[in-house]
């Protein structure tokens, strides 16, 4: 038991915590991005005809939970951290992803709009949010998958390679697209859908990437990141060695978009195996051994 907590325990959860707690000050500088992200991902409630009455915003940070609110929904937003938390501007409780503390069928949609990167066990998480929705009840998730800030990841593994011989884990690891669907349908979602999203952002300075990651309360939280000061020289060398286009340096976003239901009697089922009554000679006019 012991050996199987520690192998999920790839974050540090009171680091995130802190992160946050301090990024809900700085977060208006970075929200554009996170509310680009939001309609992207909330695009996909136009593709249903279902109505949403009852929804769980978890780590909207402020942006999801009010484009919610417009669509006539009633809202409750949860985060690790009661300050961002708060961000909602309505009903808001801290909570743990991971020990969510609502009771099964509460919400009809739940939203996870770039907040489930930091979970330690993403499956048992999942099972958590199906749980707590209700028959039929929509799961939206927008989580960054792997090439996320794969150019800063090279920078500065490169760098720190190149002036002490090693590298520690700087930039979180990132779950690959092909397993997210995967993840979904283990977790008992119903019509389970991972599509990616690209984003590109553009900075006039490879500081400014850095500036909004902390602003956003991104900055690292591997739990075996390197606690001990980094070397002076890694980060003017990381981002001295950023690709730039046009006198901008690009940071790319692969976003993984989840779509999952929780299960339902009504919805569209599979055909049991064997239970065809059309003969593959019927479908060819012909007996097809001949």
């Amino acid at each position: 038991m012991g050996s199987m907590s520690q192998a999920m325990h790839v974050f540090d959860r009171s680091a995130v915590r802190r992160h946050r707690d301090r990024a809900a000050a700085t977060m208006d500088s970075t929200a554009a991005v996170y509310a680009d992200v939001a309609e992207r991902l909330l695009d996909r409630l136009d593709d249903t005809t279902t109505r949403f009455t009852r929804a769980l915003d978890i780590g909207g940070r402020g942006i999801v939970a009010p484009m919610l609110a417009a669509r006539g929904m009633s809202v409750v937003s949860c985060d690790l951290s009661p300050a961002m938390a708060a961000r909602s501007g309505g009903l808001a409780v801290a909570a743990d992803e991971e020990f969510l503390p609502f009771a099964a069928g509460s919400f009809d949609l739940v939203v996870a709009n770039l907040a489930l990167h930091w979970v330690n066990d993403l499956p048992g998480a999942l099972i958590q949010i199906r749980r707590a929705l209700a028959p039929d009840g929509l799961f939206l998730a927008s989580i960054p998958a792997l090439g996320t800030l794969a150019e800063l990841r090279a920078a500065l593994t490169e760098a720190e390679a190149a002036l002490s011989g090693g590298a520690a884990p700087r930039v979180s690891p990132f779950p690959d697209l092909r397993d997210c669907a995967g993840l979904l349908q283990r977790a008992g979602f119903a019509l389970p859908v991972a599509d990616a999203e690209d984003i590109t952002l553009a900075y006039a300075s490879p500081f400014a990437l850095l500036q909004d990651l902390r602003a956003a309360g991104e900055t690292n939280a591997v739990a075996l990141r390197d606690r001990r000061n980094p070397p002076r020289d890694l980060f003017p060398a990381a981002l001295a060695g950023l690709p730039a286009r046009d006198g901008r340096h690009p940071a790319t976003l692969r976003l993984a978009m989840l779509t999952g239901w929780a299960p339902a009697p009504t919805q569209p089922q599979p055909a049991k195996r064997g239970s065809g009554t059309i003969s593959l000679a019927d479908v060819l006019g012909s007996d097809p051994l001949n």
